[in-house]
Formats: structure tokens, C-alpha cells, sequence
């Protein structure tokens, strides 16, 4: 797709800084080796999307990495919202007119979903795919709509909410993706999945 982006955000894989929570029942070495897995399957997702692709990083930009190949930049920004805001308004500014951002928490995430999000931006202003912990694992947009990013209480279980009932607010057309789950702690790992 023309003028299309795809940000990815992920945080730098370091020992005891990755997947806290699911550290806190594995480990740090499985809850590393579970956050690589995971980046993994992102940038395999990914990979054969025909759009522009953008890993950002969390604290700094890895040279050579499974990232090769994308353009690398790095996320700035006191919280999340900022750090999505900035993100967003550097690609608009790039000249860059359908956005989708993910993380790469999202083991159920797959190629077929990121195509879709990009089609429902021809005809809506906002896409989100909403996880089950009250969050959203995708946010899309055709122009610069980031003030649905400002004032939300991230990391909690009414984020998701929030968003929609700003979205709502300022009268901007959404589509929502299906409901996916995000991985934080041991039970949101598929069964029979071995690290």
C-alpha cells in the first residue's frame, strides 16, 4: 500500500527488564526466552506486509538485530500515550497517510489481521483491535487523531474504554478487529508451547 506504515514497538531484550510479570512465575531466562519467541512471531507476521515497517525502540536502537531490514528508530516520550503520539506524528510528518501501530506482546496476532486493519482504514478513520485484558494490541488511523491518546490510564484494564469513549467524543469513525490476548502471565501462554 501507498503511502501505508506499520510501527512496531518493542522494548530492548534484556535480562530481568522484559515480560516482568510472567518473570515473577518463570524466571527472567524463560521470561526472556518467551518475550524473544514473541518478537519473533511479530516480525514474522510482519515481514511480508506491503507497507513501510517501523521497529521503535524502547531504550536503544540495536544495530544488528532480527530488526535488519526494517527502519529503525527510537520511541521518546514520558508514558505511553506520548511515546504512541510521537511515534505517529513522526510517520504523518514522513508524509505517511494509513498508520498501524502494534507491540509485540501478541502471540494470536497474525498477517491476515494486519491486512484487514490497513483495509478498514480506507473507509474509517480509526481501527483498534481491543485484547482481552482491557487494552488494545492495534491502533490504526488515516490522519493525525493521537489526542485519543492523552489522559488514559495505561497499563490498567479500562484503556480500551477510555479510547472508545474519546473516539466517540470527537465524532471519529472506528472499526474494531476482533478480540485478541495479550501475553503478560503464564496462563496467557497458548498450551503446549514449549521455550
Amino acid at each position: 500500500m501507498k503511502n501505508a506504515a506499520l510501527i512496531i514497538f518493542v522494548r530492548n531484550p534484556v535480562l530481568g527488564k522484559v515480560k516482568t510479570r510472567l518473570a515473577a512465575s518463570m524466571g527472567d531466562e524463560k521470561a526472556l526466552a518467551v518475550y524473544k519467541y514473541l518478537l519473533q512471531h511479530t516480525r514474522s507476521i510482519s515481514n511480508d506486509l506491503r507497507v513501510k515497517k517501523f521497529v521503535f525502540y524502547a531504550d536503544n536502537i540495536n544495530e544488528d538485530d532480527l530488526w535488519n531490514g526494517f527502519e529503525k528508530r527510537l520511541q521518546t516520550g514520558n508514558d505511553l500515550g506520548q511515546r504512541m503520539t510521537n511515534a505517529f506524528r513522526e510517520l504523518f510528518m514522513d508524509n505517511f497517510r494509513t498508520i498501524c501501530i502494534i507491540g509485540s506482546d501478541c502471540i494470536e496476532l497474525n498477517t491476515g489481521i494486519l491486512k484487514d486493519a490497513f483495509s478498514a482504514l480506507k473507509i474509517t478513520d480509526i481501527v483498534i483491535g481491543p485484547a482481552k485484558d482491557g487494552g488494545y494490541y492495534l491502533m490504526g488511523m488515516n490522519s493525525d487523531f493521537t489526542n485519543i491518546f492523552a489522559k488514559n490510564e495505561w497499563g490498567t484494564n479500562v484503556v480500551y474504554k477510555k479510547t472508545i469513549a474519546i473516539i466517540k467524543k470527537n465524532k471519529f469513525t472506528h472499526t474494531n478487529l476482533e478480540i485478541l490476548n495479550d501475553v503478560d502471565t503464564e496462563t496467557d501462554l497458548p498450551e503446549g508451547l514449549i521455550i
